[in-house]
């Protein structure tokens, strides 16, 4: 298995982000390109992140699945510039980091064994698919965070908001003059401590998708060019509080 990208920053930064949802991921790489699915330890959330083989200069892989630790990984990517090109090329039981820039540097970062099996994103339908800004989609979740630990996602006669209320609250509408909605009436509440790490996703990408419906898993979705990010998260249950 060999593959190239001559502009890793997405991917370097996407995982970034997934490594603090989980510590350890396979790497999978098909005909189709490269993914990673993924659930959090704590069995709330769940990323699938995804580079098809068109965005690579070089792609030579079959049917591999590559076991790695996040945060290692994480470290080595941060060590791409700008104006790096990044070649993973997997070599016996290690994967082979190849950056170049001025220089060429290599890492060889231990592959190994992952317990847990693979899970595939589920393939639910949505009663509400909202699509905004991401910085107000950030702003949003950042406003509910300083009075809450959990928002609600509410669509009311074609308008959308983003609602935290405890002793204090905030609020966020949205009509479709800011945003996109195809949404009949519902409400569903999440952890804001996910959907703040959630956020920090959107800050890469310029719209932000939320498909909902009442008391359901949240799905975001988070696409620039040939990449695809899509988070989900189960609800928040009032009786929690």
């Amino acid at each position: 298995m060999l593959v190239k990208l001559e502009n890793p920053t997405l991917f370097s930064k996407s995982i970034d982000l997934i490594a603090e949802l989980v510590l350890e991921v396979r790497l999978k790489f098909s005909e189709f390109g490269m993914s990673i699915t993924a659930i959090d330890p704590a069995n709330v959330s769940m990323v699938h992140f995804r580079i098809p083989k068109s965005a690579f200069v070089v792609y030579e892989a079959g049917e591999d699945s590559l076991g790695v630790n996040l945060e290692n990984l994480k470290k080595i990517l941060k060590r791409c510039g700008v104006k790096s090109s990044l070649t993973l090329e997997k070599k016996e039981n290690c994967l082979e980091i190849r950056i170049e820039d001025r220089i060429k540097r290599t890492f060889n970062l231990n592959l190994i064994e992952i317990e847990t099996e693979d899970k595939e994103l589920p393939s639910w339908e949505f009663s509400s698919v909202v699509e905004l800004e991401s910085q107000d989609f950030i702003e949003s979740i950042e406003d509910c965070a300083i009075v809450s630990d959990a928002c609600s996602f509410i669509v009311q006669e074609g308008k959308f908001f983003i609602e935290a209320k405890e002793l204090n609250s905030a609020r966020s509408e949205f009509s479709s003059d800011e945003a996109s909605i195809k949404a009949e009436n519902c409400a569903a509440r999440y952890s804001l401590e996910y959907l703040q790490k959630f956020a920090k996703g959107s800050k890469l990408f310029p719209k932000t998708i939320l498909n909902f419906a009442q008391d359901h898993p949240l799905k975001i979705d988070l696409k620039k060019d040939d990449l695809n990010l899509s988070f989900i998260l189960a609800p928040r249950k009032e009786t929690e509080d």
